[in-house]
């Protein structure tokens, strides 16, 4: 449950974040294109046609050459926050720690002025048109109080129908278990390359570092299969090998497509872990 003490360790958060953070959801958004903004891009040779005004006359002074001032445009950015809310992130907190996370991000953007779209996913996608300010603050977050978990994960789908909610270059904060076939993430990610993104793995703490022993009776969450088996420390080893080496070939795909990838889980203060993500 997201209250609104959250939202006010959110504020004093925010002012941590600006001294000592240099984040990435700045609201005057540098783009590429170049035109008239308040920030100097560089000096070129001045051509017939451009405007006289942006010529450098100290360096014209010094070199008898006319060079003209380019500056880079200044745009705002709409940050997309998505989050996972398939049946494997109603295992003990992590969809609360999850949006809680993404309502993290959601605020940030908020305080820089930038529009944030929320959705959360699982074989569908359900959409929040972006806006400003709090009361889509609010609303957001009534709608994760009222949210229950459920249903398989498919995310090549979910990602090919939000591709269509993608304008301009944005940032796009994934947050999820990640616990699925590696070709699914990899299919899906390609779906925002040309964005800046960033996932975010929530695992429990007990699926971080399990320390139970003995036997157990495991049902997966999504399909409903159920398997015995007897937790020993060296199914322990095998279990934490399977997960680093999944981790691994996460980190990879975001690696070769210009992404970036954390790991977080539900041990954690949840600003401790939202810092290290920013950090």
């Amino acid at each position: 449950m997201i209250d609104t003490s959250f939202l006010a360790s959110l504020a004093k958060f925010n002012l941590i974040v600006r001294k000592r953070v240099t984040s990435n959801f700045t609201g005057q958004r540098q783009s590429i294109a170049k035109g008239r903004g308040m920030l100097f891009k560089d000096h070129r040779i001045y051509a017939p046609g451009d405007d006289y005004r942006t010529i450098d006359w100290k360096i014209f002074a010094r070199t008898d050459d006319l060079m003209i001032k380019t500056f880079e445009e200044e745009k705002n950015l709409v940050v997309h926050v998505i989050v996972d809310a398939s049946s494997s992130m109603h295992y003990k907190k992590k969809f609360d720690y999850a949006s809680m996370l993404g309502v993290g991000h959601a605020y940030l953007a908020m305080k820089r002025n930038d529009k944030f779209q929320f959705s959360t996913f699982a074989q569908d996608i359900d959409v929040m048109q972006p806006q400003k300010g709090m009361s889509q603050m609010m609303a957001m977050i009534s709608y994760l109080n009222s949210r229950k978990p459920g249903g398989k994960t498919d995310f090549p789908q979910v990602a090919r129908k939000y591709q269509h909610s993608l304008g301009s270059r944005g940032l796009i904060v994934i947050i999820s278990d990640f616990l699925f076939p590696i070709e699914a993430l990899k299919e899906g990610l390609i779906y925002f390359s040309g964005h800046e993104v960033k996932l975010i793995q929530v695992l429990d703490e007990q699926e971080a570092y399990p320390t139970f022993e003995g036997d157990f009776k495991l049902k997966d969450s999504e399909s409903g299969q159920q398997m015995r088996m007897y937790q020993s420390p060296y199914s322990r080893e095998v279990y934490l090998d399977r997960l680093a080496e999944h981790q691994a070939e996460v980190r990879q795909v975001c690696d070769q497509l210009g992404m970036d990838f954390s790991i977080v889980n539900t041990g954690m203060p949840i600003f401790d872990a939202f810092y290290s993500v920013l950090n």
